[in-house]
């Protein structure tokens, strides 16, 4: 499995907010469900190597995120929700940044590929403060996959998107799952019916789900995945 994750807990202060923890995720797209401070976004965090867990462990293509950091870090595309960007670089010249950061040798190539994938080419020598919200979303999501990561850990990344974007990245994901492990959170369910293999719900630092869309569905006798959601967090 390309994550593994063991017993896993943070804590802040008095507040458990990954309360132990335990999962897989191998080739394919895992949508990563909970209300909005349930813990998902910390357990991000963590398999990132953003910030350190308080016990248990996790590991990234079989590198341990504490202990090699590195190596995770090389094997591991993030696209935060926050969606950090440097305004004033043209949308080409932050790709070569980020090639630069990351080594890769000739990277023109790669660059051209990328920018075609994620449809930023008609936007490619704009700055990126120019750019619409969907835009800068592309953005971030073509700076995560320009190394072309094993992993994939993707925080909302169709935010602010118009329909006909929102069809164009649901694809390029679903695409990237045939042969990369994403990690996908977001509060839209029919992204999730769309374009996930396996579900995994948390809930006030608890995983109380973990199954295969089909299986979760089945289990729940055909119910919405909407309903069998709201049912499990409320």
């Amino acid at each position: 499995m390309s994550i593994r994750v063991e017993a896993l807990t943070k804590v802040y202060g008095d507040q458990k907010a990954v309360d132990g923890i335990s999962f897989t995720a191998g080739p394919g797209v895992l949508g990563f469900l909970g209300p909005n401070g349930a813990g998902k976004s910390t357990t991000m965090k963590i398999l990132t190597c953003f910030i350190p867990q308080t016990s248990g462990t996790a590991s990234v293509c079989g590198f341990d995120v504490v202990s090699q950091s590195l190596d995770v870090r090389r094997h591991i595309g993030y696209l935060p929700e926050s969606n950090p960007l440097y305004l004033d670089m043209y949308v080409k010249e932050s790709m070569a940044f980020i090639a630069g950061i990351h080594k890769m040798h000739e990277p023109e190539k790669r660059i051209a590929e990328v920018i075609e994938q994620t449809g930023l080419g008609p936007e490619q020598h704009k700055k990126i403060g120019q750019l619409s919200k969907g835009y800068r979303q592309r953005v971030g999501l073509a700076q995560a996959i320009l190394h072309n990561p094993d992993v994939l850990i993707l925080d909302e990344p169709t935010s602010g998107l118009d329909p006909n974007q929102l069809i164009g990245i649901r694809q390029l994901i679903t695409d990237l799952g045939k042969t990369k492990t994403i990690i996908l959170s977001t509060h839209i369910m029919q992204e999730v019916e769309v374009v996930c293999d396996k579900v995994i719900i948390i809930n006030k630092g608890k995983i109380v789900a973990d199954d295969t869309l089909k299986g979760l569905l089945g289990k729940n006798n055909k119910s919405t995945l909407e309903g069998i959601f709201i049912s499990l967090t409320n």
